[in-house]
């Protein structure tokens, strides 16, 4: 994990005429982390969010950036809204030009960048949320999902080292909400540091890799979300309500089952969970193989032809580019929330598939896959498609 990039020493904040909202809160937050700040409304989380880029000043304590403590003149706050970027619960209060381009070249142009730079960054961050071809269009005219992205684009198109999201799935649908999801999963595998708050637990558990539990502007509970979750008293007195994957394993723990170390995150999980309880074996049959198509590798499979081979194979895609780059060859899709694990259920089926990727996302594959073989002393192929066609290395990654 990176050196830390975010500090809060102490801080407290009274609105006027109101009650105080944040109360003595202390953390830190490291470079490429994904942290969840959770609680119900009024714990002081979006509060909390408006100081990381200067919009609201502490009463007293200190927040440091990059190791230094944020200043308050008009330049340096400049500088800090460049690289933490901010993206509000109401695009609608985001968004302000007439045009989408328009409002995504905001950000550059007011930083004095050239007409030329300004435009790349636009397209850069459109294509980055799905939206290359939009920059016409009025914002009204889009969804909300589209409207979300927009706001999204606008920050991108800065460069930020770290993202701000206040409840980033506010109004929007099961679909839209793991689209937004998924994207913040793509964001941080490019280096981004990305930060949410939510009151939405079973949104938090599986995508926070730390989550700041939050009451009535105190810290209840800061650590790993199976831990800071786990804790069914305190998170009763957030009024919330524990995970249901964790909610089950503890259940299952009670009644004396021997149960792996580590608590379930994802369904993947918990079927392992399971498997180990009843002393089952994670595969009965021999493991099918999960390829991958990343649409940025050289020499283009033709996905077309490859899916009329392999009829009736399970497909997903991972990232904004690569679910539009399915959409385009008139491909249907399986998967495209949780892809990886869906995929390796398949495996442990005997049943083959592929996901769609890009470049930024194929360690991910890797990674996970890998992690779970381990485990479970399983062995899932993973083919490279793009890269086994033209003979080159993909990166150093090698098939588990």
């Amino acid at each position: 994990m990176g050196r830390i990039i975010m500090e809060a020493r102490d801080i407290r904040y009274r609105y006027p005429r109101g009650m105080e909202a944040i109360r003595g809160i202390s953390f830190h937050i490291r470079r490429g982390e994904k942290i969840a700040l959770v609680g119900p409304n009024g714990a002081g989380k979006s509060t909390l969010l408006l100081m990381f880029n200067g919009m609201i000043r502490p009463d007293s304590g200190t927040i440091l950036f990059d190791n230094a403590p944020i200043q308050y003149d008009r330049a340096s706050l400049r500088m800090l809204r460049k690289r933490v970027g901010f993206v509000l619960q109401n695009p609608d209060r985001q968004i302000i030009s007439p045009t989408v381009y328009q409002d995504v070249a905001f950000g550059p142009t007011n930083l004095g960048c050239r007409p030329d730079e300004v435009k790349e960054a636009v397209e850069r961050s459109l294509s980055q949320v799905g939206l290359a071809g939009f920059e016409r269009r009025p914002p009204h005219h889009l969804s909300g999902g589209e409207k979300k992205r927009v706001a999204i684009a606008g920050v991108l198109a800065m460069d930020p080292d770290v993202l701000v999201f206040d409840e980033p799935t506010t109004g929007l649908d099961p679909s839209g909400s793991e689209d937004i999801m998924e994207l913040l999963e793509e964001l941080n595998q490019q280096g981004k540091t990305v930060i949410i708050s939510t009151h939405d637990i079973e949104l938090a558990y599986p995508w926070a890799e730390r989550a700041i539990l939050l009451l009535d502007g105190k810290i209840l509970q800061e650590d790993v979300p199976d831990v800071a979750f786990g804790n069914q008293e305190l998170v009763r007195k957030a009024r919330l309500s524990m995970p249901t994957l964790l909610e089950l394993y503890l259940e299952l723990e009670r009644r004396g089952f021997r149960l792996p170390e580590r608590r379930p995150r994802t369904v993947l999980d918990m079927l392992n969970v399971i498997d180990r309880a009843f002393r089952n074996k994670p595969c009965y049959t021999e493991p099918g193989a999960i390829s991958l198509i990343d649409i940025n590798a050289p020499g283009e499979v033709d996905l077309p032809v490859w899916r009329a081979a392999h009829p009736g194979i399970s497909i997903g895609a991972m990232g904004t580019r690569a679910k539009q780059y399915a959409v385009d060859k008139n491909i249907p899709l399986d998967f495209t929330y949780g892809v990886i694990d869906k995929c390796i259920l398949k495996a442990l089926l005997g049943e083959d598939s592929l996901i769609i990727i890009t470049g930024s996302m194929v360690r991910r594959v890797h990674e996970r896959v890998e992690e779970f073989c381990r485990e479970n002393q399983v062995r899932i192929p993973i083919l490279d498609l793009c890269y086994a066609r033209k003979g080159d290395d993909p990166g150093g990654e090698v098939p588990v």
